[in-house]
């Protein structure tokens, strides 16, 4: 097993980013993520690499003043239960606090692997910033069936 490394992501990622974030997708585990939209938000990620490979990734996308939201995170299959999710979320968790974000949270489907992170279940309600923003915007909207999960830094 080689060293994983985590760093911010860079347009090159890109391409690696699409194929890891939208293979989940395609099995309805996670949100597709258009192209475009990748590089748009380039600055928001972080990939774990291993061996020159993606084998990991996450974003913190700021929403508001005291808001940031995790998403996009996917670690690939063979590199699974490695931990390397949670040392994405870690990084994500620590460029918050850099930035004085004091909350965070991630609609998910894997309720589990963020209450392991500290974060706690609560109503998507709590976040109208999201509804108004992106969720608007979204196919599963308004019959969202992901889970809001919370976590005060």
């Amino acid at each position: 097993m080689s060293e994983i490394v985590l760093k911010k992501a860079t347009m090159q990622d890109v391409p690696q980013i699409f194929e890891l974030v939208n293979s989940f997708a395609d099995e309805h585990m996670m949100l597709p993520r258009p192209l475009g939209s990748l590089y748009e938000n380039i600055r928001d990620f972080v990939i774990a690499r291993e061996d020159g490979e993606v084998v990991g990734v996450g974003a913190l996308h700021v929403l508001w003043k005291d808001l940031g939201e995790i998403r996009s995170l996917a670690v690939k299959k063979e590199a699974s239960r490695r931990g390397i999710g949670r040392q994405i979320v870690d990084y994500l968790k620590e460029e918050a606090r850099s930035l004085e974000i004091p909350e965070l949270f991630s609609l998910t489907y894997q309720r589990e692997f963020f209450e392991n992170c500290g974060f706690e279940l609560v109503s998507k309600d709590t976040f109208p910033h999201k509804v108004w923003t992106d969720c608007i915007n979204c196919i599963k909207f308004p019959n969202c069936d992901e889970l809001a999960m919370k976590l005060v830094l």
